[in-house]
């Protein structure tokens, strides 16, 4: 699916996991988490936000889809996010969340795609690719966070985009590779989160070095690190992916985004 574009699509980072791109004509949103700073009860404590998002909902105009890893969370989908969802004409989501989210919402299964048409012509491609939010297998996961989906956008003359979702597998990133790679655009959630009380404190989504090391599996020209910073379970932020990257030998190929 390698691309015949060499174009890089602009990203523009909001803050947390969400961040906005335009892509054969359509405006594609991430995660939305527009909800000022502020703490969430959830079945196992708290979630706090520690950062007001970079524009208010009314300021990004027209969104075409959103691409929504899993709803379950406030730390991907908050409150004003979750009120953005009833003007967007289309949400992708999980299996579970497409049923929960309403006549908008399309769940995805691993694999699955969806054709969108283009505004000048032609189509989009969107393939649900799978995600695993924390350590191990996804059976022994999924009944504690949840279930995730990723995506990969394709299409005739257009740049491959990846979208990882809150994934901490890099044996499912070489999944992804070997039928979808070599991608141009990873968008690839980071933040190394931890909590005690899950998984004896291991990773439920990639740190710094996982996400240099899961550039380097789908041969991405371009990464835009997202949902590291705005919440305060994030272990790892800017500086550690800055040096990460670096350290991989990746610098050229990170793309913080446009912030704001």
């Amino acid at each position: 699916m390698a691309s015949t574009n060499n174009e890089q699509s602009p990203v523009r980072v909001l803050g947390g996991p969400t961040a906005l791109f335009e892509y054969g004509g359509l405006r594609f949103l991430t995660d939305p988490t527009f909800d000022a700073p502020g703490d969430y009860h959830v079945p196992r404590g708290r979630l706090t936000k520690t950062a007001a998002p970079a524009v208010a909902p009314s300021d990004i105009g027209r969104i075409d889809v959103v691409l929504l890893s899993h709803d379950e969370h406030p730390d991907n989908l908050d409150d004003s996010g979750r009120a953005l969802l009833a003007d967007v004409p289309l949400t992708l989501t999980t299996p579970g969340g497409g049923e929960r989210l309403g006549s908008a919402a399309r769940g995805l299964a691993d694999w699955e795609s969806i054709e969108l048409d283009r505004p000048g012509g032609g189509t989009i491609t969107v393939t649900g690719v799978p995600a695993i939010h924390g350590p191990g297998a996804r059976e022994d996961v999924e009944p504690v966070t949840g279930q995730v989906v990723g995506f990969v956008l394709t299409g005739e003359g257009l740049p491959t985009f990846y979208v990882s979702g809150d994934n901490a597998s890099l044996d499912l990133v070489r999944q992804i590779a070997e039928r979808c790679g070599p991608v141009d655009t990873a968008i690839l959630f980071a933040g190394a989160p931890r909590f005690p009380i899950l998984f004896d404190g291991a990773l439920i989504v990639l740190d710094s070095a996982q996400a240099a090391e899961a550039v380097k599996i789908l041969g991405a020209r371009r990464v835009i690190p997202v949902h590291y910073d705005s919440w305060a379970h994030f272990t790892e932020g800017r500086d550690e992916l800055v040096a990460a990257f670096a350290d991989a030998g990746l610098a050229d190929r990170l793309d913080l985004g446009d912030r704001g």
